[in-house]
């Protein structure tokens, strides 16, 4: 099947091909590429050959109806070394039977029942904020996330260790800058500062997933999390067994990592957006106003506010927070003309898709209404995929899609944002897409509206009726 026929691609130098181009600024790189020279372009990054796919029904065909033809990448290959065997990196059976036991904490009537942990972390983030101070956004919206990942899904308060947890998530999330490197799995192995502090960062929080882990087993309670399911599941459409606690280790690092990463950079870019288009950022608060009349939101307001969630959509169209990933193929596979030889990577690039003026005309516009149902119908599937797609979709896009909603009409209803003096907004394209410099934002109270109940009596009463949803 193979053939010598490549696709075009951008000019390559001698045995690095394009990498140091590539490496530059990934992204742009990428969406250039696929400007100039179409749905199919041929890169050589070092000695690995590349496809980047920019055809939603090429896309569709990878990640769904042929996707037993591939792995994942080098990249999450690489990431084993600090996730183990966890949903983002597994292969084959095994990470099928690791789904099916999480699954469940995943179903509606969960979701629905960690709103209110949602909201009251929110709201109680909100209450220390002070009119016109400056605070950096990314951190604030790390620090949420993380809070509110722990106790939905661990039923643990980090509120006290965020910070140094938050440090070593983004220690490791660094060492992912050396997925392009042809020589990254020799680095690894060298005696680096970098290397001595990634280690010191995956002990710190193996600490934390294992303290959390011995406590559960110990008490022997059921406290219908995701953890309580990890230790309890058993694998009845397999052989029966249960997690080990390695495992459990594996994949609960693997949600705490993603379950507040992502999602903290999709809503600190919506607060830089928003800062950036006074109109729609008065059509937001002129919606969560009016929905909620000045109480704090719950499960069911999320299908009341279409408006904030279109927000939501588009900032992350804008700033996809996983902004490409990447599949390596078993065997050759064809792409229309061309064909991918075994043990190539294909890249299919979030970042690219979400610009392409084909499916999102003036893609650099913010524009919420690209997301009424009638746009949405319009388009291809796969022009937007944020979480991925198929049947390695993302286990928590329901939850990241009402995490997002939820914060943002919590604290929209009080404040606005505005992007300090000084402030460089540079995307840092690492496993995900962080600010570079942070997010300096100055904060200013909202008059004219009603004030909400404290985060302490909405907690009160929503974890009440949170417990009879299950």
């Amino acid at each position: 099947m193979a053939t010598s026929v490549l696709p075009p691609g951008p000019r390559r130098k001698p045995l690095v091909g394009n990498l140091f181009d590539f490496r530059r600024n990934p992204p742009e790189f990428l969406l250039n590429a696929a400007n100039q020279y179409g749905e199919v372009v041929y890169l050589k990054l070092g000695p690995q050959n590349v496809f980047l796919v920019n055809d939603p029904e090429l896309i569709k065909d990878i990640l769904v109806t042929h996707h037993k033809n591939f792995i994942k990448s080098r990249g999450l290959q690489m990431a084993k070394r600090f996730l183990g065997e966890g949903m983002l990196t597994s292969e084959g059976e095994f990470h099928r039977r690791q789904r099916r036991l999480a699954q469940p904490a995943f179903h509606r009537q969960r979701i629905a029942a960690y709103a209110a942990v949602m909201v009251n972390y929110a709201a109680k983030m909100g209450d220390g904020w002070r009119d016109g101070e400056t605070l950096n956004m990314a951190e604030a919206m790390m620090r949420l996330t993380l809070s509110i990942v722990g106790k939905t899904l661990f039923d643990a308060e980090v509120e006290t260790e965020a910070s140094e947890i938050g440090e070593a998530l983004t220690a490791i999330m660094k060492t992912f800058d050396r997925i392009t490197n042809p020589f990254a799995a020799i680095i690894a192995k060298l005696p680096l500062p970098s290397n001595a502090k990634m280690k010191k960062a995956h002990q710190r929080l193996d600490a934390t997933i294992y303290r959390i882990i011995n406590e559960r087993r110990r008490n022997h309670v059921d406290r219908g999390d995701l953890l309580s399911m990890l230790l309890l599941a058993q694998d009845e459409e397999g052989d029966g067994s249960s997690m080990t606690d390695k495992q459990v280790r594996d994949e609960s690092l693997t949600l705490f990592l993603a379950g507040h990463e992502t999602t903290a950079n999709a809503l600190t870019w919506t607060w830089y957006l928003l800062s950036q288009n006074p109109e729609v950022e008065a059509r937001l608060h002129d919606e969560i106003d009016h929905v909620l009349q000045g109480r704090l939101p719950n499960f069911e307001d999320v299908m009341r506010l279409p408006y904030t969630e279109q927000v939501f959509a588009e900032a992350m169209r804008l700033y996809p927070p996983a902004w490409t990933l990447g599949r390596q193929v078993l065997e050759d596979y064809r792409l229309g003309e061309f064909v991918a030889p075994k043990g190539a990577i294909i890249l299919m690039s979030q970042y690219v898709m979400h610009h392409t003026a084909k499916y999102y005309p003036e893609p650099f516009k913010f524009d919420p209404e690209r997301w009424t149902p009638e746009a949405r119908e319009a388009r291809p599937k796969f022009t937007y995929f944020p979480f991925g797609g198929g049947p390695r979709v993302c286990i928590g896009e329901s939850f990241a899609w009402m995490e997002g909603a939820l914060v943002l009409a919590t604290l929209a209803q009080n404040w606005r944002m505005r992007l300090a003096d000084g402030q460089i907004v540079k995307p840092q394209p690492l496993v995900t897409l962080r600010p570079k410099f942070g997010m300096r934002m100055k904060m200013e109270k909202r008059t004219g509206n009603q004030t909400p109940p404290s985060s302490v009596e909405i907690l009160n009463i929503s974890c009440g009726e949170s417990a009879a949803v299950l």
